[in-house]
């Protein structure tokens, strides 16, 4: 099994260096022979040394010039070379039990691909309870959070990777044609909840409450419009880190 871990990346000279760490780690943790890997990160335009630092710690570096989520995965998956890839955003912890699922569930061989349940630290009440809403959402339609999305390549090539229409919410879309994929095949696309993905709280920390509720009321009223335009996702695009 060759396994690609691609990391899309806009300024994440703060953290990358952490992700990449984790997934060193993690990847030592469950060496096995037969199983090999790469790491990919696509750096999606940045303005800092996040490329730098990403290739410091050993990583593969692609360049995609146009700051759009699904187009540097989508870039990162172009430039794979593994029978599965495995997506993790770059403010993210990749732990070992977390690993070790993926594989088990990749070599049970029933699986299309999956999501992970994800934990922030330092949350607020309010942000904790939505994450905790996410989490029950997830889980019930098998819907997997950006930051964490495991699939096999040729399933990835067939329903056309992530949907470059949309700034945001294009794992959903993503998940919903696996899902479909799969079904077709005999195959599951699952949510694993044993060992959640740690992912960064800083978007509580850098926006006010308003701010975050304003965004989701926007996705929320009008989903096409503003999850097609990142100038009305600004939470996501407007590069405060």
């Amino acid at each position: 099994m060759h396994l690609s871990i691609i990391i899309p990346a806009f300024n994440e000279e703060l953290l990358i260096e952490s992700c990449l760490q984790s997934i060193s780690t993690s990847l030592a943790a469950n060496y096995k022979p037969g199983f090999t890997s790469e790491v990919i990160v696509v750096d999606n335009n940045s303005t800092d040394n996040t490329a730098a630092l990403a290739r410091q710690a050993g990583a593969q570096v692609v360049f995609e010039p146009i700051n759009q989520i699904g187009r540097a995965r989508n870039t990162g998956a172009v430039a794979a070379t593994g029978d599965w890839l495995l997506f993790v955003d770059a403010d993210s912890i990749l732990n070992s039990g977390l690993l070790a699922d993926i594989l088990r569930l990749i070599e049970d061989g029933k699986s299309v691909g999956c999501g992970s349940t994800i934990q922030m630290q330092g949350l607020p009440w309010w942000a904790d309870w939505t994450l905790k809403l996410w989490t029950s959402v997830s889980i019930l339609f098998s819907w997997a959070a950006g930051a964490l999305v495991v699939c096999r390549s040729d399933a990835f090539r067939d329903v056309g990777g992530f949907d470059q229409e949309l700034y945001a919410a294009d794992e959903v879309t993503l998940s919903q044609k696996l899902k479909k994929w799969g079904r077709q095949r005999g195959l599951q696309f699952v949510i694993l909840t044993k060992h959640p993905l740690e992912s960064s709280s800083r978007k509580v920390r850098l926006y006010s409450g308003r701010e975050i509720a304003g965004q989701i009321l926007r996705v929320i009223l009008s989903p096409r419009r503003t999850l097609q335009d990142k100038k009305h996702l600004s939470v996501w695009y407007d590069g405060r880190r």
